[in-house]
């Protein structure tokens, strides 16, 4: 726990941190702002988050602010966790070997990903749930056995397309 050094209004106080190594000494202490939150509608299930910041004064970044901003930030790393580590291959290296194709494999993962997250809103409305309930994972795997293989093959694997001339 970091040291109390003066108690602010809203849930914060004005604190210091120190580096590792001058942990016990104390040496060059650089101020800190330590914000306690907690979660989901009336304190969640109870646990007690600590925001440290830079941000000192309260007039001018306001305590749920950045407790707002904060756990929209973690909505942001779970969000690029779902495209990097689930949605593609763990260390997945783009195929193509110029810059246009990489761009453009890119934008079909994140319309992939916008596409499933819709069908998860689809969903959570019929369904009266927020769509953060749906699980990212299990919808993915959902719509991975319901699309034909076909569709999971890159166009030029499966060679030029040949349509029937017209009669």
């Amino acid at each position: 726990m970091l040291p109390v050094l003066e108690a602010l209004a809203e849930d914060s106080y004005l604190s210091e941190i120190v580096a590792a190594r001058d942990h016990y000494r104390r040496a060059d202490p650089e101020p800190a702002r330590v914000i306690e939150y907690t979660l989901g509608p009336r304190g969640g299930d109870g646990t007690v988050y600590r925001l440290i910041t830079i941000l000192l004064e309260p007039d001018q970044a306001p305590a749920e602010e950045l407790a707002a901003l904060h756990a929209q930030r973690w909505e942001i790393e779970n969000i690029l966790d779902e495209i990097k580590n689930h949605q593609g291959v763990p260390g997945l290296v783009p195929r193509s070997q110029h810059p246009r194709g990489v761009e453009q494999e890119i934008f079909a993962f994140l319309l992939v990903h916008h596409a499933l997250r819709d069908l998860m809103h689809q969903v959570a409305l019929k369904a009266w749930h927020h769509p953060d309930r749906i699980s990212f994972i299990r919808t993915l795997r959902v719509v991975r056995r319901h699309v034909t293989g076909q569709a999971a093959l890159s166009p030029l694997a499966t060679g030029p397309v040949h349509r029937p001339e017209p009669a």
